[in-house]
């Protein structure tokens, strides 16, 4: 009987926001490290295409920007996410429960109100189209460039540009946040 009295709401609403916190946290790390596995991908790909004089391999460039750039974006929306849940449900429900005044979690409000907070997110959102739609960009316009281009190949990157297209989308749609 003791062990259910300790289970209280707020104790569980605590633990989630710790985990849930903590997810956020490992989030945040390997979308970061996305960007710089990008980066180092796409320059040894592109270093190899050079030296090798295969400009066909320019086009392995798209394909690790759209899965790498794709699994950023899907990190940077559940870390969005897990901050909007904890301002909007979790957050209140606590002061709710806790007879707080104010707002519970501050700094996931407080942060938010930056007055250079609209700049950064322009400019992350501008790294982020750089990193994931203009270097493999540069890399299709190279080969179009190339002597290698062949039918099958033109149609492949082709196909990449419209894909690139519709991650350069959604990195817009989702940059409003």
């Amino acid at each position: 009987m003791a062990a259910t009295e300790d289970v209280t709401e707020s104790r569980l609403l605590l633990t989630e926001y710790d985990r849930i916190k903590e997810e956020q946290k490992t989030r945040i790390g390997f979308r970061d490290n996305l960007l710089y596995f990008t980066l180092a991908a796409s320059t040894t790909v592109t270093a190899i295409a050079v030296q090798s004089g295969l400009a066909q391999l320019q086009l392995a460039v798209p394909v690790i920007c759209l899965v790498l750039g794709w699994t950023y974006l899907v990190n940077d929306e559940k870390i969005s996410a897990v901050g909007c849940y904890i301002r909007d449900r979790l957050g209140p429900r606590l002061a709710e429960l806790s007879g707080a005044r104010g707002a519970v979690f501050g700094w996931e409000i407080y942060h938010r109100d930056d007055a250079s907070r609209s700049m950064r997110k322009r400019l992350q959102t501008a790294v982020d189209l750089f990193t994931f739609l203009a270097l493999p960009m540069i890399c299709i316009t190279a080969f179009w460039c190339s002597p290698a281009v062949q039918p099958l190949l033109m149609i492949v990157s082709l196909a990449q540009t419209v894909a690139l297209a519709v991650l350069g989308w959604q990195f817009l749609r989702y940059a409003e946040r």
